[in-house]
């Protein structure tokens, strides 16, 4: 039984952010949009997300410092980092952190949508394990 991700937007560009979550609306994917990291962790303490999509550089709490909360709080989401500035140690961190995968901005809403579903389906599967024990 496979159901659309919830899916969490985290980037404090609102006009990116804003027209992300349209894009992935109009291919009827369940997404929320907010602006900073500890507006993400507020919604994860009363929502369940599956795959979160958030961006690096972010003022006060960066991505890489939301990704460390967020695995903290619920270590079964997976977290796509986006980013404009291409680092090996920043992948490494969201590697060692538990991150699924990053992507450089500007990426294709196509490119961005094939990572979701990956994620997701690692989410699933992972969860299925866990079931059968």
């Amino acid at each position: 039984m496979t159901t659309a991700p919830r899916i969490l937007i985290v980037d404090d560009e609102e006009r990116f952010r804003l027209t992300l979550g349209k894009l992935l609306k109009v291919r009827e994917l369940d997404v929320t949009t907010l602006g900073s990291g500890p507006e993400a962790l507020e919604a994860l303490k009363q929502e369940q997300y599956d795959v979160i999509v958030l961006d690096v550089r972010m003022p006060g709490m960066d991505g890489i410092e939301t990704l460390a909360e967020i695995k903290k709080l619920n270590p079964n989401i997976e977290v796509i980092i986006l980013t404009g500035h291409a680092s090996v140690d920043a992948a490494v961190d969201i590697m060692k952190l538990g991150g699924y995968d990053y992507l450089l901005k500007p990426s294709s809403v196509e490119e961005l949508i094939e990572k979701i579903e990956a994620a997701f389906e690692r989410k699933q599967a992972r969860e299925q394990r866990a079931k059968k024990g």
